[in-house]
């Protein structure tokens, strides 16, 4: 992929032992409270008293509970990033490309269709660990303002474009509606398995690309 992506947020900067203590119980109590009951009841005020800071030092450091909930899901983007810019086919590029970042893999190129399947199943995957992370950063119109948006979107444009599909960030958009944690957790929730899941996505992507 020759395009340069936008990654995910990356670590953030040093900061002093006591700022660094209050940011490990902030983002702690915000995976607790996410991960037990609906991320958009969750409020500014109930993280902080499950952390036991005060609501002053919360705001100095998170402006809302989205920017909580991006900071916790930052690490497990940036790893399925560099998987898709630099790992084996069918979700990396393989053939020695690297998405134009240096130091590929090799191996055969995977076709455009095997890998918007791969990263289906990858983003399921994602979706199972941590949905309720998704859902507590990236709602509504907020999904698409973040990079990890603008990420999967320009992935998944490249391989429209590789396919020869016109209008292929158009199209990227409308591959990536199916991956909205809304829907994973409605289709979870109504018993469908992330296995049936991923093998429906995957008809998508061949159907659509092959």
């Amino acid at each position: 992929m020759t395009t340069e992506l936008p990654m995910a947020a990356g670590p953030p900067p040093r900061e002093r032992a006591d700022a660094a203590r209050n940011r490990a119980k902030v983002l702690a109590a915000a995976e607790r409270l996410f991960a037990a009951g609906d991320p958009a009841a969750v409020t500014m005020d109930d993280i902080a008293r499950a952390a036991g800071i005060g609501r002053g030092t919360l705001y100095r450091r998170y402006p809302d509970r989205a920017s909580i909930a991006r900071a916790l899901l930052d690490e497990h983007e940036r790893a399925l990033q560099d998987r898709l810019l630099r790992g084996a086919p069918p979700l990396g590029p393989g053939g020695g490309t690297d998405g134009g970042t240096g130091g590929g893999t090799g191996g055969a190129d995977a076709a455009p269709a095997e890998r918007l399947a791969a990263f289906y199943a990858a983003m399921v995957d994602l979706l199972e660990t941590h949905v309720h992370l998704v859902l507590g950063a990236e709602t509504g119109a907020a999904r698409y303002r973040t990079g990890a948006y603008a990420f999967w979107r320009l992935h998944v444009a490249h391989l429209a474009r590789e396919a020869g599909r016109p209008d292929p960030e158009v199209l990227a958009d409308q591959l990536l509606a199916p991956l909205a944690p809304e829907l994973f957790r409605h289709q979870r929730d109504s018993g469908l398995t992330p296995e049936r899941i991923a093998a429906g996505l995957a008809v998508l992507a061949h159907g659509a690309l092959g």
